[in-house]
C-alpha cells in the first residue's frame, strides 16, 4: 500500500508538532503527515523539564531564544489555558561572570543584582564569592500537556500516525515542485509513504537505522539527562534558581507539588532505549552531590526523578539543515539541552528550507523579533 503527502514530519515530539504547525501557516492546504513511532508528545518532550530562560551562548542562540519567547508568549495570548506559566527566576553565579551573563541574556530578561535571599521557601546555600541576579521573562511549561494541546488542533489540518515506525528513508520516484525525486519511507505497518520532502525530528534517536547513516556527518551526540524530584511542596512566591556556572536548576513544579533539581550528567553516546530502566545508583548519587552544595538538608529527600536523553551537536547550536544534495531530506534537533526552548525557531528555521507549494511573502519567520 502506498500513500503520499506533500511533507513528512519524523517525529510527533514538541519539535516535530511546531514544524507542522508552521507548514500549516506558511502554506495553508499542504498536506503533511506527522509520523511518531510511540503517541505525540512521548519520549523526551514528556520528561522535559520545559524552562524557559531568555538567552543564549551564541548570537544565532539568542535570536532563537527571541523568537522562540515571543512565539510562546503568542501562543499563551491567543489561549491561556495552555500549560505555559510565568516564573521569576533567580541567577546565581560567581562575581566574575557579571559581563558574560549580560553577554548571553536578552535585553529582555533585564538582569538586576539582588542582595535578597535566593529562595524564599528553600534555604539556598550560595557559592563563595557568588553574586544573585533577576531575571525576566522566564516560563515553566508542561510540554507533554502542550504538545497534546498543538496536536488536539493540528489533527483538522495535517494526518498523525502515531505507533507507526519508519523502517526506511531512501529516494522515491515522486516528482517534486522542483522537478527532483522525493522521498520514499518504508513504514512499520508494511506502507510506503511518497513524501515530496520528509523533515527528521527524532530527538534522541539520532542512532535508528533509517537514518543512522544520514544523520552521522553531523557529527551529533547523545548525552543522558538527569533531573531529581524533591519532595517539598513549592510555595506561590518560590522563584526558579539558575546556577549558571554548574549548569544546573532548581524548578519549583506547583501543579505536581514537588520541585526539580537538574545537573549536567555527562554521561555520553547513550542509548535513549536503556533510560527505560530508570535512575541508576551512579545517577543518584551524582546528583546529590550536586544538590548538597546548594540545599543539603534536601539530598536525602530527593527519592525520585526523571532520565531521558538529547541529542548534542558539536557547537552547541541546534542543527537545522538538508541531509541530501537536493535538500529533500531535512534534519532539526540537536537542541542541545534546548529543545523545548527553542523549538518555534528549530521549526521555522526548517520549514524555511522547505519547498511549499505556496510561500507567504517577508522575511523568514523567526528574524521578525529584535527586541
Amino acid at each position: 500500500m502506498t500513500g503520499s503527502a506533500d511533507i513528512a514530519v519524523v517525529g510527533g515530539g514538541i519539535i516535530g508538532c511546531l514544524i507542522a504547525r508552521h507548514i500549516t501557516a506558511r502554506a495553508p492546504g499542504t498536506s503533511v503527515v506527522v509520523l511518531e513511532r510511540e503517541t505525540v508528545g512521548g519520549s523526551a518532550s514528556l520528561r522535559s523539564a520545559g524552562l524557559h530562560c531568555p538567552r543564549g551562548a551564541t548570537e544565532r542562540v539568542r535570536r532563537m531564544a527571541r523568537y522562540s519567547q515571543d512565539y510562546y508568549e503568542e501562543l499563551k495570548e491567543r489561549d491561556p489555558e495552555l500549560s505555559i506559566h510565568r516564573i521569576d527566576l533567580s541567577v546565581v553565579a560567581s562575581a566574575a561572570s557579571e559581563p558574560l551573563l549580560r553577554e548571553i541574556y536578552l535585553d529582555s530578561a533585564r538582569l538586576t543584582r539582588t542582595d535578597g535571599p535566593v529562595g524564599v521557601s528553600l534555604d539556598i546555600r550560595r557559592p563563595e564569592k557568588s553574586q544573585v541576579w533577576t531575571c525576566e521573562g522566564a516560563h515553566h511549561t508542561d510540554v507533554h500537556a502542550l504538545v497534546q494541546a498543538l496536536a488536539r488542533d493540528l489533527r483538522q489540518l495535517v494526518t498523525f500516525r502515531e505507533g507507526v515506525g519508519v523502517e526506511a528513508i531512501e529516494p522515491g520516484n515522486g516528482a517534486s515542485d522542483r522537478g527532483s525525486a522525493g522521498v520514499a519511507l518504508r513504514l512499520s505497518t508494511g506502507e510506503t509513504l511518497m513524501a515530496r520532502q520528509a523533515v527528521l525530528a527524532p530527538g534522541p534517536w539520532l542512532a535508528a537505522s533509517a537514518w543512522r547513516d544520514l544523520v552521522a556527518p553531523l557529527g551529533a551526540r547523545v548525552k543522558k539527562i538527569i533531573a531529581l524530584h524533591i519532595d517539598r511542596l513549592p510555595t506561590a512566591a518560590d522563584r526558579a534558581v539558575v546556577f549558571q556556572d554548574e549548569d544546573a536548576f532548581l524548578l519549583p513544579l506547583r501543579d505536581r507539588g514537588h520541585w526539580l533539581f537538574s545537573y549536567t550528567c555527562q554521561e555520553w553516546d547513550v542509548d535513549p532505549a536503556a533510560t527505560a530502566h530508570g535512575l541508576s545508583l551512579d545517577n543518584v548519587g551524582e546528583a546529590r552531590e550536586s544538590l548538597r552544595r546548594y540545599v543539603p538538608e534536601l539530598a536525602e529527600q530527593a527519592l525520585s526523578g526523571r532520565v531521558f536523553c538529547d541529542a548534542y551537536s558539536s557547537t552547541g547550536e541546534p542543527q537545522v539543515r538538508a541531509l541530501d544534495a537536493g535538500g529533500r531530506i531535512v534534519f532539526a534537533g540537536a537542541g542541545s539541552g534546548s529543545g523545548y526552548r527553542l523549538a518555534p525557531a528549530i521549526a521555522s528555521d526548517a520549514v524555511d528550507l522547505l519547498h511549499l507549494p505556496t510561500r507567504r511573502s517577508g522575511p523568514a519567520q523567526n528574524q521578525r523579533s529584535q527586541s
